[in-house]
């Protein structure tokens, strides 16, 4: 395993990196980044920004929730991230009544912050390149399967010691670059979180789907949250005697604003890239992936849409459902255009080329590189059938209907055999009683009814359900059969399921419609999967000898790993860019662009409030306008992001927050595949707009009194 070694070393030492592009590790910015930093006019050492030893920037940066980023920005532990981060928290708080998500939330001290159950903060408190505790006993020429089981066993061994060392920490091991490098990572969870501001949807949403991956943007997309912990600090359960968290490392910021070429960087958690991705893979997912996933949700959200229109309660409980759904299927879009419009395959083709004809002539067949890419064609000929199956099965059935959701919550997993008995009841109604808060019965009704008859029409292999109890039962009519299903199922009501809490036997929960119907898509679903394992094996093998390859053939590159939402910094600069012929967009956006796209033919997304209005008619920016006089709303960075970045700090040359990232522009949602120096912008709320917003609209400036200023 020498070889997985040097290559390592190869990824970790080159100073020839291209800045604008690359989710670097922290702890290599020292060997990799910082010298190339510093050029570009970073004025803090590597040091500053990650240490083993001491406090850094990486300390103020967390995980917020289950799938964004968010900072420390006081000492009182108050925590910035996008409103579309705490949207679901927002959603979770809200009521008719209490209509959060339209009217915004302001507490005016720390008594009216309001607990967020099932909300959790996690901060990195230890990082450790474990490769060799890995893969050391890995022999070189292992196949795939033996590879895994090694790893596997490794990965499990080392992450329970750990977790030995680090008592209550929450301890994961991770892979990088296809598995040729592994980190460990131990966190610190907090679960007392409260929210503390968020703006009306009509300043954190402002321009909604239609604004969404686009620039110019004017979105105020911010919420401010608090971390709370026990008398000693560390986490704890919420409880009303725990104090604010104490943070020895937060963000100061700054309100000096941006310049065009400013130094720029973003440390956060980025979700998922896939830049190793072969030209085989882009075939599929513009031919199957894509087009699937854009039809399905699209048919979804239509439905959600007109019931969230129709009804103030089902917009509350569906706001944050179908804000998730509609954003990775605006992506979707994008992606594919921007793949097929900047020629991504060719260029994949053109690199994969090279690095066959590398293969054949440098290295020998038992070393898996020469056949590497084939084994990749082959596999990915493979798994397309089954694949696509598992997709309309996943989001038609699994995210599409939520009738299965709390059904499956009473089976074994495995099996789909009722549970013998409920455990802990008390537990168990709370938690169905906050899913049943955001469920309407007749809305899913009607989803269940199209995202069935989509399945029939375009699925090859249809659960069994569709012959036995449709067709058998029902002559084929899926409505009817939907309307039997919700008309008789016990999971169709939380009344009935609380009754059937109380007085608990599998028998009923084994006689329930939505449980046959759930446990028809599982077996359906465990068939494709089994049919697409070896295809899959085969895979992660020529996966994983590709990209080592690629390292070996172009060692003096400075490569970066594929994000999988393990923490990174990116740097670069603030810039323009020209996204056609005679189009050239500004690197900033102000107020005044608010009160340009107000519509009051769309009020869901372009309403600008009165009391915005008033501030911009009177010029009452504050302290929080530009040299010009400008209100300052978004800026462009020509940074390095994705999904799990949002809410990421946007810092200056000296480590200040200048801005919250939030989004990337339109022109090039290929970047996930293949970056785009020249296109790819990061687009950020300035802190500016942020705290102009906390203060001078929301009145809430208490909060600003806890920040240190640059």
């Amino acid at each position: 395993m020498k070889k997985i070694f040097l290559l390592c070393a190869a990824a970790c030492v080159s100073l020839t990196a291209v800045a604008d592009e690359g989710m670097w590790m922290l702890p290599y910015l020292q060997k990799m980044n910082i010298k190339n930093m510093k050029a570009r006019g970073c004025k803090l050492s590597a040091e500053e920004i990650y240490s083993i030893d001491r406090s850094s920037l990486k300390d103020a940066i967390v995980i917020f929730g289950n799938g964004c980023t968010g900072e420390i920005v006081s000492p009182e532990g108050l925590l910035f991230t996008n409103h579309h981060c705490g949207y679901g928290s927002i959603q979770q708080l809200s009521s008719v009544e209490h209509d959060y998500l339209k009217n915004g939330f302001w507490a005016m001290s720390n008594a009216e912050e309001l607990p967020v159950p099932g909300l959790e903060v996690r901060f990195i408190r230890k990082i450790s390149d474990v490769t060799p505790e890995i893969v050391g006993n890995v022999p070189s020429i292992a196949g795939q399967e033996e590879y895994r089981k090694i790893t596997s066993g490794n990965i499990e061994a080392l992450t329970e010691k750990l977790r030995s060392e680090n008592p209550g920490m929450e301890v994961s091991v991770e892979s990088f670059f296809g598995g040729n490098q592994y980190f460990a990572f131990v966190k610190e969870v907090y679960t007392d979180v409260r929210l503390v501001g968020a703006p009306p949807s009509s300043i954190g949403n402002f321009g909604g789907d239609t604004d969404n991956w686009m620039w110019p943007r004017h979105t105020g997309d911010f919420s401010v949250f608090r971390v709370y912990a026990g008398p000693d600090n560390r986490p704890a359960a919420y409880a009303a005697e725990n104090r604010p968290y104490r943070a020895e490392k937060f963000l100061k910021v700054s309100l000096d604003g941006v310049e065009e070429e400013d130094f720029a960087m973003v440390m956060g958690f980025p979700g998922s890239t896939e830049r190793y991705m072969t030209s085989y893979e882009i075939d599929n997912m513009l031919g199957v992936e894509n087009p699937q996933r854009i039809f399905i949700r699209g048919e979804r959200q239509r439905i959600l849409w007109d019931d969230m229109m129709a009804d103030p309660e089902v917009r509350i409980q569906y706001a944050a459902k179908y804000r998730t759904s509609s954003n990775y299927w605006k992506n979707s879009i994008g992606m594919s255009r921007g793949i097929e419009k900047l020629d991504v395959k060719a260029r994949k083709e053109a690199q994969e080329a090279s690095f066959q004809a590398w293969a054949e002539k440098n290295t020998l067949p038992e070393e898996g590189y020469i056949d590497a890419l084939p084994k990749i064609k082959l596999a990915v000929e493979r798994m397309s059938a089954p694949d696509a199956g598992r997709q309309y099965l996943s989001e038609a059935f699994l995210r599409g209907i939520e009738l299965l959701t709390p059904a499956r919550s009473f089976v074994d997993a495995e099996t789909m055999e009722p549970k013998s008995e409920i455990r802990k009841v008390a537990e168990a109604k709370e938690a169905m009683s906050e899913w049943y808060k955001d469920f309407s019965p007749s809305t899913d009704r009607k989803v269940a009814k199209r995202m069935m008859a989509i399945a029939r029409e375009n699925m090859k292999e249809l659960p069994s359900f569709y012959g036995e109890i449709v067709d058998k039962r029902f002559g084929g009519d899926i409505d009817a059969y939907v309307d039997y299903l919700y008309d008789n199922s016990v999971f169709a009501s939380e009344e009935k399921v609380m009754a059937l809490l109380e007085d608990y036997a599998p028998e009923k929960v084994a006689s329930d419609p939505a449980v046959e119907l759930a446990g028809s898509v599982m077996e359906k679903y465990k068939e494709l999967t089994e049919a697409r394992k070896d295809a899959a094996q085969l895979y992660a093998e020529g996966h994983r000898k590709y990209i080592a390859g690629l390292m070996l053939q172009n060692p003096s590159k400075a490569w970066a790993s594929d994000a999988n939402f393990t923490i990174r910094l990116t740097y670069g600069r603030v810039l323009p860019y020209e996204p056609a012929d005679g189009i050239e967009y500004n690197y900033y956006t102000t107020l005044k662009g608010v009160m340009e796209k107000e519509n009051p033919e769309n009020p869901e997304e372009f309403t600008v409030p009165g009391k915005l209005k008033e501030l911009y008619a009177a010029g009452d920016f504050g302290r929080y306008a530009n040299a010009k006089g400008e209100m300052p709303v978004a800026f462009l960075a020509d940074l390095d992001i994705t999904g799990g970045n949002s809410g990421s700090p946007v810092l200056d040359a000296r480590g200040a927050l200048i801005g919250l990232a939030f989004d990337g522009n339109w022109e090039a949602m290929s970047g996930d595949v293949a970056f785009e120096p020249e296109l790819q912008r990061m687009i950020a709320v300035d802190v500016r707009y942020v705290l102009f917003i906390i203060d001078k609209f929301a009145g809430a400036g208490w909060l600003l009194d806890e920040m240190q200023f640059e």
